[in-house]
């Protein structure tokens, strides 16, 4: 039985363009695609969680707006129970999305809309449901006071707490000693710590200097090369899956976080439950959209018996 999930985040509709390279600015390029489809790092890593076998609650805010019908959509299809508040005077949020054509890398802007006001009230108001979790995920793209709070409240309910600190951001040492679990990538790592990644060695140095601050354990997604986890007795390096070619790298680190989150929820060892996200986020990138390519839990088995 899977312990309940509870995520505090952002939802955006995200406006995916393909093309061969970025614009510079001032000029106009054409693009091979677009596509618009439910994003979001909150979003995105309840849906994983959820369609990973997780039982998930969404804590978010909307507009009222057809941005706000497609989350409720996405969540209503992926099993997400949404906690949500409406915001008539504000929007919901959009994000654009270049993904190059060749490699399938991204580069991305958010524009948060009415979740950007997701305010220590709302979380307040939803103390039960946060302290009664067994897993609590939280991100940076809504206010660091809100999600600060979240974690305080998550912590003193003995919930397992994982921040993912995406976007990279000044964040207190008192934040991050209410985290069981830190999870950046090589390029959130490096702008919090100081610390370039570009293997697992200085990978582990990283992962050292958020456990000098507080942090409980440490994961560092580096992709390609899977994950290194580093607690004040282990460094372990996770190898990543092949699951096919791929595709788009938009969603793989919401689908590791889901991922880790669903195993964790279910009482399985980290080591474990990095596997777990590896192999969510590995079956992602071999499909296009962020949300959309969140595999199901019977996809994620097969490819861990197959590893």
């Amino acid at each position: 039985m899977s312990g309940r999930i509870v995520i505090l985040g952002v939802f955006v509709a995200d406006t995916a363009y393909r093309a061969d390279r970025q614009p510079k600015i001032g000029e106009t390029i054409l693009g091979r695609s677009f596509a618009l489809g439910p994003g979001g790092k909150g979003s995105n890593q309840a849906i994983a969680a959820a369609k990973a076998g997780g039982h998930v609650h969404f804590i978010s805010r909307l507009g009222r707006d057809p941005f706000a019908e497609m989350a409720q959509d996405t969540w209503a299809q992926a099993g997400v129970h949404p906690e949500i508040t409406e915001d008539p005077e504000s929007y919901t949020g959009a994000a654009y999305i270049f993904i190059e054509q060749g490699t399938g890398n991204n580069a991305i802007i958010i524009s948060p809309g009415a979740a950007g006001c997701i305010s220590v009230a709302d979380i307040e108001s939803r103390a039960d449901l946060i302290a009664g979790a067994s897993v609590f995920v939280t991100q940076l793209e809504q206010p660091i006071d809100a999600a600060h709070r979240a974690l305080e409240i998550a912590r003193a309910g003995c919930a397992q707490t994982i921040l993912n600190p995406a976007p990279a951001a000044s964040i207190p040492d008192e934040m991050l000693a209410l985290c069981d679990y830190a999870t950046p990538n090589e390029s959130e790592a490096e702008s919090i710590t100081g610390i370039a990644v570009t293997s697992a060695e200085t990978a582990a140095k990283a992962a050292g200097a958020f456990l000098d601050r507080g942090v409980r354990a440490a994961i560092i997604t580096l992709g390609e090369n899977g994950a290194l986890y580093r607690d004040r007795k282990t460094t372990v390096h996770v190898p990543a899956f092949r699951a096919g070619p791929v595709a788009e790298t938009t969603g793989a680190g919401d689908a590791f976080n889901g991922g880790l989150a669903a195993a964790l929820a279910e009482g399985k060892d980290p080591i474990y439950a990095i596997r777990f996200g590896c192999a969510t986020a590995a079956i992602s990138v071999t499909r296009p959209g962020t949300a959309p390519s969140m595999p199901s839990r019977i996809e994620i088995d097969a490819l861990l018996r197959g590893s």
